[in-house]
């Protein structure tokens, strides 16, 4: 008898309360990313750090309603909006403490990069966009993408990323995004700036 497929496509906010599970999520969903594993090769720096650098980078979007999740966090979508602001400084200062320093000089180049080339003009950032590794393939992280856009075009507003993995790059363009630039440094793979224009 076949198992009971999980409950996965419950749309819902994700609260402060389930912001441990929906960056585990994130974790899972980017153990063979790119430029995450260059920065975090070992297994166990990636997982000592990355869900940390995740919560530092965007963890006010659980408190702001901004992070959403289908089911049990099974994908999670991690938003900045307009009138978020990252903690620079918090940032540097997690990088400083996990990352070897041989790549940390080029990684802070990228930052630096990837920070200029955000559009001027208010924008919703995707922070990151995950789904565990065990549920891909089911159109989940197309699905969420499409519902947490609607969101996006409510607002009239410009919606933006920085893509760590060029396979991605299709699955973003199909949502409407579009690449206008890479961020690049020494070693450090390529990240993809991409744009969606406001709705």
């Amino acid at each position: 008898m076949d198992k009971e497929e999980p409950e996965v496509r419950q749309w819902a906010k994700a609260s402060v309360v389930d912001r441990s599970r929906a960056i585990d999520t994130i974790v899972t969903a980017f153990t063979t990313d790119p430029v995450i594993r260059w920065f975090y090769p070992e297994a166990w720096r990636y997982l000592a750090h990355y869900g940390h650098f995740v919560e530092t980078f965007g963890g006010q979007a659980f408190a702001e309603d901004t992070a959403w999740t289908f089911g049990d966090s099974a994908a999670t979508a991690i938003w900045l909006s307009p009138a978020s602001r990252l903690d620079g400084a918090a940032i540097v200062h997690h990088l400083e403490s996990t990352v070897e320093s041989e790549h940390l000089g080029d990684l802070l180049e990228v930052i630096d990069q990837m920070d200029a080339k955000h559009p001027a003009e208010p924008h919703w950032y995707l922070a990151w966009l995950g789904v565990d590794v065990a549920l891909q393939g089911r159109g989940l992280g197309n699905e969420l993408l499409a519902r947490c856009l609607e969101v996006v075009d409510a607002t009239h507003t410009a919606a933006y990323l920085d893509n760590t993995n060029p396979v991605n790059v299709p699955f973003y363009e199909r949502h409407g995004f579009r690449m206008i630039g890479e961020s690049q440094a020494g070693a450090c793979p390529p990240l993809a700036g991409m744009l969606r224009e406001a709705r």
